[in-house]
């Protein structure tokens, strides 16, 4: 098989049918989330909003992202601005997700830290807020290589000097990241500033909800705020497997362009190439599990979709709602 006069190797089938699956995945466990939120009345909150824009982030990342580096992989032939434009959408919407993340992050530390003021500093307007900056953020900032910031070689150097030309020959060229993006752009501002530092920060918050929760049990009274801060002390296991899942994916993409950029003479094979790809789109697949599934609000109102579109059942809003509620112990606050 072949792609513009490229061989489709045996590899990049594989790879492919991988970021299919992921993407399968990814669309699936995300729309799920956002409908549930749509069903249930208890699951429009605050923290709610943040998940759900997670989780549309990662939607989009499974339907957009994930054909897109499907065909720069196969680099198919188009404008170099056209292919820079892709690249810049890859950028974008894999630093939403990083944001959202570190917005929860910062929802949950919130919680723990101050937990009676919590709903008077994180306030619907102020939740719809974040999540604006979560998206408008990554969308100046990923489009910057579209104003000047990217690679000046070959491709760019062809596209400009036959921009009026009539010959489609010279304006198309083989699409592939490290033809058009800057590599400054990628390891120093993307990699450093965007990948590290969230995650830097992240960690730093998880530590503090941990000592705070461990600080609070020690001089806790009382069997009913000993249970609650025990409830908090599992969410902050529970964000510590996050912060270890983040990390897993994210760092070897960037830490492998780190090697290219600084070591010239370095060889990254294209099946670890690939590898770093497909585990960086695996975190949306995965966000679902470890933010919906643990959330018994959402374990309750997946229970209540699958039993109404798929065995028939009758559904009843106030019956759910109940069910929510009794799945958390008459606990109507929203702590997971």
């Amino acid at each position: 098989m072949s792609a513009n006069g490229n061989a489709i190797s045996s590899l990049d089938i594989s790879y492919i049918v991988l970021e299919v699956v992921i993407a399968l995945a990814s669309l699936s466990g995300n729309v799920l989330v956002v409908w549930a939120v749509k069903l249930n009345k208890a699951l429009r909150d605050t923290t709610f909003y943040l998940i759900v824009s997670l989780a549309v982030a990662d939607i989009a990342v499974g339907a957009v992202a994930i054909p897109i580096a499907i065909v720069i992989s196969l680099k198919v032939k188009m404008h170099f601005y056209c292919c820079l434009f892709a690249c810049c959408l890859l950028c974008i919407l894999t630093q939403n997700s990083i944001l959202s993340l570190l917005a929860i992050a910062i929802d949950r530390y919130l919680r723990v830290k101050i937990p009676v003021k919590y709903r008077a500093v994180m306030t619907h307007r102020r939740a719809w807020m974040a999540v604006g900056v979560c998206w408008l953020v990554p969308t100046i900032l990923g489009l910057l290589p579209m104003l000047g910031w990217h690679q000046g070689g070959s491709l760019g150097a062809a596209a400009e000097r036959n921009s009026s030309s009539s010959s489609s020959e010279g304006r198309y060229k083989a699409c592939s990241f490290p033809a058009v993006m800057s590599m400054d752009y990628v390891v120093y501002f993307n990699f450093f500033g965007l990948i590290l530092a969230p995650l830097l920060l992240m960690l730093g918050l998880y530590v503090l909800v941990f000592t705070t929760i461990r600080k609070q049990l020690h001089h806790s009274q009382g069997a009913c705020k000993a249970s609650r801060l025990q409830k908090e002390l599992k969410l902050a296991n529970a964000l510590a497997l996050v912060l270890a899942l983040f990390a897993l994916c994210w760092l070897p993409l960037p830490i492998m362009n780190s090697v290219g950029f600084f070591c010239p003479t370095c060889h990254v094979s294209k099946a670890i190439l690939y590898c770093g790809i497909l585990l960086s789109h695996a975190n949306s697949a995965i966000n679902p599990v470890v933010y919906a599934f643990k959330i018994k609000k959402f374990r309750v109102t997946f229970m209540r979709i699958w039993h109404h579109y798929y065995t028939g059942s009758k559904w009843n809003e106030s019956t759910l709602h109940s069910n929510t509620l009794q799945s958390q112990g008459g606990d109507k606050s929203d702590s997971v």
